[in-house]
């Protein structure tokens, strides 16, 4: 921004004041559309009264999934309706590309299922790239915008929406209660992983869990839309969990990694570790 405006022939102090003021301005944009999506997904949740988890509620699920959910201590806990939480660490545009520190905050709802997540990409201690990730009444959409201010990206679509879905479905391991609602199914694997499936507003998400003889889930390994040259290819996607901490007084996943496992080799891109969690957001 500061060059084109010295291209154009103002001073170099000119050039930084115009360009810093657009740069706040593009900033207060992308916060005022974060806060009113945010006020939209949390207005839509369901406020109605919340029940109990039962031991009778895991009846008939398989038994790893039965082990998971106790392991995280979500039994006689309240079901949760929204949550907010706040996410450090690095991310990557591709193998090979430098890791870049990655800042953010996420609010979900339960019922009906939506998510807004707010990320902030920085080089060294400078933001350079603002993105928003949502799904709201079936749909996904990512704005990614440089400086606050340049559109690099701004994805809707059928695509969009299915890969929302799995990553929705992939982060209910933050608030399992979720495992429990009405538009959940499982099927059975074997000892160590289940088939997980989300339907919600006429489409279906399936993923694998896998856990551990403890109980924990270690891994999600899902089918997800991978945006390649200008094309979306259907790939395998997984988010191994490295680390556990206690949050709300449940035992949760707080460090994992989110791999692209590709026929040439799995790409990482994103490591991150939560710092924040909060149900009744």
């Amino acid at each position: 921004m500061s060059r084109l405006l010295r291209r154009l022939g103002m001073p170099a102090t000119v050039a930084l004041s115009v360009a810093a003021a657009a740069e706040l301005w593009g900033l207060r944009a992308f916060r005022g559309l974060v806060r009113r999506d945010v006020q939209t997904l949390l207005r839509e949740a369901s406020r109605g009264e919340t029940s109990v988890v039962t031991e009778e509620m895991l009846r008939g699920l398989p038994e790893p999934v039965q082990r998971y959910l106790r392991y995280t201590g979500v039994v006689g806990k309240p079901s949760v309706r929204s949550v907010r939480l706040r996410q450090q660490g690095r991310f990557r545009l591709a193998a090979g590309k430098p890791w870049m520190p990655l800042d953010a905050q996420e609010w979900y709802s339960v019922r009906p299922p939506g998510f807004v997540w707010d990320g902030t990409v920085r080089m060294g201690p400078v933001p350079i790239v603002r993105a928003q990730d949502a799904y709201h009444a079936g749909e996904g959409h990512m704005l990614v915008k440089a400086a606050s201010l340049f559109t690099v990206a701004d994805a809707t679509g059928e695509e969009m929406d299915r890969g929302s879905m799995v990553r929705y479905l992939n982060e209910m391991m933050w608030f399992p209660s979720a495992f429990l609602e009405d538009n959940i199914s499982f099927e059975a694997v074997d000892a160590t992983s289940a088939d997980v499936t989300l339907t919600d507003h006429g489409r279906t998400a399936t993923a694998t869990m896998f856990f551990d003889s403890e109980g924990r889930l270690t891994n999600f390994v899902a089918r997800r839309h991978f945006l390649v040259d200008g094309r979306f290819d259907l790939e395998t996607w997984s988010t191994p969990i490295t680390s556990y901490g206690m949050f709300e007084g449940l035992r949760l996943p707080d460090k994992g990694k989110t791999v692209w496992n590709l026929a040439d080799g799995d790409f990482e891109y994103i490591d991150v570790t939560i710092r924040e969690l909060h149900y009744g957001a």
